[in-house]
């Protein structure tokens, strides 16, 4: 959830503000949305995601990832494990 807030006000509350891990608060400065203040958890969450989608071989081993998982092709824990040694 996003919630605006003006660059005076987001100033004196800064210190203050008691974010969860969903909410996001844009600053305003003119009407305008100038900054996004959120979560580290979810600042770090986002450039992960950000991070992987921009490497093209992870894109692909994703998706063949997800057509595995759809056809049923799932590996268990004890076989990751007992092949990992």
């Amino acid at each position: 959830m996003v919630k605006d807030m003006t660059i005076s006000d987001a100033r004196k509350r800064l210190t203050s503000l008691d974010l969860n891990q969903e909410e996001t608060i844009a600053v305003t400065s003119r009407g305008r949305r100038v900054y996004a203040l959120m979560t580290w958890d979810l600042y770090e969450s986002l450039s992960e995601t950000i991070d992987i989608l921009s490497d093209p071989e992870l894109v692909e081993q994703l998706h063949r990832s997800m057509r595995e998982a759809d056809n049923g092709e799932l590996i268990s824990h004890e076989e990751i494990v007992q092949e990992l040694g």
